[in-house]
Parts: C-alpha cells; structure tokens; sequence
C-alpha cells in the first residue's frame, strides 16, 4: 500500500443541541460548520489564520464547490473527530478533504471543500498568496 504524504489535522468537537434536528442526528446542512472549524484549525495548526489573511493580506478564500457523503449520523452530545488533510499544496484553488469520525473510529461523514483565493478589496480573482504556500511547504510531510 502507498502511503500519501499529505497535510493533516484532527479536532474534537462535540455535537451540540442546535447543531441536530428533531431525531437527534446532526442537521444535514450543518456538516459544513465541522468543515470550516476543521479548515481553520489546520491553518491554525501551521502558525496561518483566516483572520490575517483577510486583515494583512486582503485575500479571501470562498468555498467554490463541496461534495459531501453522508454514511451515518453524528448524534446529539456525542463527541466526533474532525480530520481535514490538504492532499497537494493550494494552486489556483484550495481543496480540502475532510472525514468526520465517531468516537469508536467509525466514519460518519467525508467531503471534499474546494475555495478560491479573492482580492477582498475587488473580489477579483488572484492566484494563490505566496505566504500560504510558503508556510504549508515549510510543515509538508517530507
């Protein structure tokens, strides 16, 4: 079996009363909150912020496409594993992967979130900040 070398990044999060629906189960659309906190924390986890980018950099980064499976239910006060991993450095786009497990590994959810790199002053299109790749090089898996 090959082994990929790619970016990763696990969270826990427990799944609150306003994240489910009437059963109990985690609202469908919600899924993309865990995306997002997932996304963030990996950049976090390179020294790299949302924040800073928009702030000190004026670049935005918004989600283009995202293709999800659904496979089983995350439930109410549970607590579910976030694992996001970049499988390549960003180009002109930045996708991320993303599997959210139950606390005995089972697989609940995956997608696949792709994002674009904005002017934030223009919202032009622009080619992907030299400083992200940068610091994504700089943590790769060697």
């Amino acid at each position: 079996m090959i082994k990929r070398k790619m970016l990763s990044h696990e969270f826990l999060v427990r799944v609150r009363y306003a994240d489910t629906d009437q059963m109990g189960m985690v609202y469908y659309g919600n899924y993309a909150r865990y995306y997002e906190i997932g996304r963030v924390e990996l950049m976090r986890s390179i020294g790299l912020s949302y924040a800073d980018f928009e702030k000190n950099l004026g670049v935005i980064m918004p989600v283009t496409a995202m293709r999800i499976r659904y496979l089983r239910p995350a439930l109410y006060d549970e607590m579910i594993r976030i694992k996001t991993s970049l499988r390549k450095l960003p180009q002109r786009d930045f996708h991320f992967y993303t599997e959210i497990f139950d606390s005995n590994n089972k697989l609940l959810n995956a997608a696949d979130v792709t994002l674009c790199f904005l002017d934030a002053k223009n919202r032009n299109r622009i080619e992907t900040p030299k400083a992200l790749v940068d610091a994504m090089v700089a943590h790769w898996p060697k």
